[in-house]
């Protein structure tokens, strides 16, 4: 299985350089030199590429992959996500922290056990995470923080939910 590990932001410069927006806890080993990433573009298809060169830039990680070296095909992978094996990602360590890949297909239930939904993924945001459920056929949106979310079990299947009133109710 594949988790993102970061997405494709845009063209940076002329000779090829990419802005990424970053998505993992271990950047420094996602994107080594010499480290091949899985590239699954906006039309669904995929090809691996190899990391050239990386360095921090305004926020994002700026890199130059050893396939793409102008800014015209650096153009076509706008957009594209970054993928890493899931057998590959070390363990986080932290009791609170997840991968995302870990919370799709969770159980969403209210602390009753009143079963809500199910987790289809998590949506970062520039205002924070969020999980998107799948709630009656519908897609909602719940800030991942404690106090919505208060328990993550994933051995157990599911994440239990603390819904302020009107979040999980139709428009």
């Amino acid at each position: 299985m594949d988790v993102v590990v970061g997405r494709i932001a845009k063209a940076h410069g002329i000779r090829g350089e990419l802005a990424v927006d970053v998505r993992t806890d271990s950047p420094q080993q996602r994107f080594a030199i010499g480290a091949v990433v899985t590239t699954k573009l906006r039309d669904g298809s995929t090809r691996e590429l190899t990391i050239a060169a990386a360095r921090e830039h305004s926020g994002r990680l700026l890199v130059r992959f050893e396939q793409v070296l102008t800014r015209d095909v650096a153009e076509t992978l706008r957009g594209a996500l970054l993928l890493a094996d899931t057998d590959t990602l070390p363990p986080t360590g932290d009791p609170d922290e997840f991968y995302d890949h870990e919370l799709a297909g969770l159980s969403a239930e209210l602390a009753d056990g009143t079963v809500v939904g199910k987790v289809v993924e998590v949506v970062h945001s520039p205002a924070g995470e969020l999980l998107e459920l799948d709630h009656d056929g519908r897609s909602v949106l719940v800030p991942f923080v404690r106090a919505i979310v208060p328990v993550v079990d994933v051995a157990g299947g599911r994440v239990v939910l603390d819904p302020p009133e009107g979040l999980l109710d139709a428009d």
